[in-house]
């Protein structure tokens, strides 16, 4: 089972991976990542996992990878609506989503949303 603290990591890694998609990680990225946590319960674990992926230089599709491996063992969460979000404001932050930063938003929504149609057909939670 992941824990609540592994759940966000992931968060962290995905958003340093929507950051770093176009290359750089610009300061209004990181503003907005700031502002946006502000209030968050488990902004220091994102934020520590974030930092963490940004000062190892990690590589962004390694970093979507592993957030994706976490959240296809977790499982649904109302949190990824709000992850979501984040991933859109912190690319948008500086002169607009870009098309590399807009890919790997998508690739989440699908990818994430394949797993759970997987999931649910397994477990027959589809209407027949």
């Amino acid at each position: 089972m992941i824990s609540k603290e592994q759940l966000y990591d992931a968060f962290g890694e995905l958003i340093y991976a929507v950051a770093k998609a176009d290359g750089l990680i610009q300061i209004e990225e990181r503003l907005t990542l700031e502002k946006i946590l502000a209030d968050h319960p488990w902004a220091s674990q994102i934020h520590w996992s974030f930092n963490y992926e940004s000062t190892k230089e990690m590589d962004p599709e390694e970093s979507y990878l592993k957030a994706l491996d976490i959240f296809k063992e977790h499982g649904p969460d109302p949190d990824y609506i709000y992850l979501l979000d984040v991933l859109k404001q912190v690319a948008a932050a500086s002169d607009g989503i870009d098309a590399d930063e807009q890919k790997v938003i998508d690739s989440f929504q699908s990818d994430l949303y394949k797993r759970f149609l997987k999931d649910a057909e397994e477990n027959n939670w589809t209407s027949q």
